[in-house]
């Protein structure tokens, strides 16, 4: 059994693998407050709850949040028994890094190639939503050639309410019309069909500059975030929620291998 850690800036997904499917996943609020014994206690009570009382016998870690490393280091050593592995871009992940210093790459985008790489073979573009809004290029070849980083949607919407006086907070769903008629659904309309515009830009220029971009290519999107606009990204071809679970769970496989 292997437990998936996935740490990001707002959110930490976790997922619990049993050799052939996901026994259980799970989103937690990222609290870079919480101690070890809080994370532990709250990892320990999920595993309670669904009955997964064996515990994993592979921790792998994800994570662009340095100040949690060590917490949930200590917490898997002491509360699983386990040392868990966490994700760099030195490990041998089956991919090549092409960009300018592969130590700044985030790992959760290292998982995410991997991810796409072995289960969507050839070219594709990964759509990750999350704290960031983050594209990355993936070749045929298996390569992770670059991406685009833009503030995510939610950060958008908190950084336009915080700073502008006279703009309250709104629901982050669409309107039911492009032109507001109202303050509300005039700040909806620009996050939600703004965002939409923002993303649909991107692909447009993202497709025309990939290294196999003469090959069909595969629109990958994932993320805490993406439920919130997917209903309007109507060229993606795959939605995978877990695929940084899935990138790590390769990872992990690959190590085994090795140390084998």
């Amino acid at each position: 059994m292997l437990l998936a850690i996935d740490i990001g800036n707002t959110n930490i997904t976790l997922g619990l693998w049993n050799g052939r499917a996901w026994e259980q996943q799970w989103r937690l609020r990222t609290v870079r407050e919480k101690t070890v014994d809080e994370y532990g206690i709250e990892l320990t009570s999920l595993l309670q709850t669904y009955q997964l009382t064996n515990g994993p016998e592979q921790v792998i870690i994800a994570s662009v949040v340095p100040t949690l490393n060590p917490v949930f280091a200590r917490t898997s050593q002491r509360y699983l028994q386990k040392t868990a592995v966490f994700v760099h871009h030195n490990l041998d992940l089956g991919i090549t890094i092409k960009t300018d210093n592969p130590a700044e790459v985030g790992v959760d985008r290292l998982a995410n190639a991997v991810a796409v790489h072995n289960a969507y073979p050839g070219p594709g573009i990964v759509l990750d939503m999350g704290t960031a809004t983050k594209f990355d290029i993936i070749s045929a070849a298996g390569e992770l050639c670059g991406g685009v980083i833009a503030p995510g949607l939610r950060l958008a919407a908190d950084s336009l309410t915080q700073r502008a006086a006279q703009l309250r907070g709104v629901a982050l769903e669409a309107p039911p019309q492009v032109i507001g008629t109202n303050t509300v659904h005039a700040i909806q309309s620009g996050l939600i069909f703004g965002y939409v515009s923002l993303i649909e830009g991107m692909i447009a220029r993202l497709r025309a500059a990939h290294p196999d971009r003469e090959r069909p290519l595969r629109i990958i999107g994932t993320g805490g975030q993406l439920e919130l606009l997917a209903d309007h990204l109507t060229f993606l071809d795959i939605i995978d929620p877990w695929l940084t679970l899935t990138g790590l769970r390769l990872i992990n496989d690959r190590l085994i291998k090795e140390e084998g």
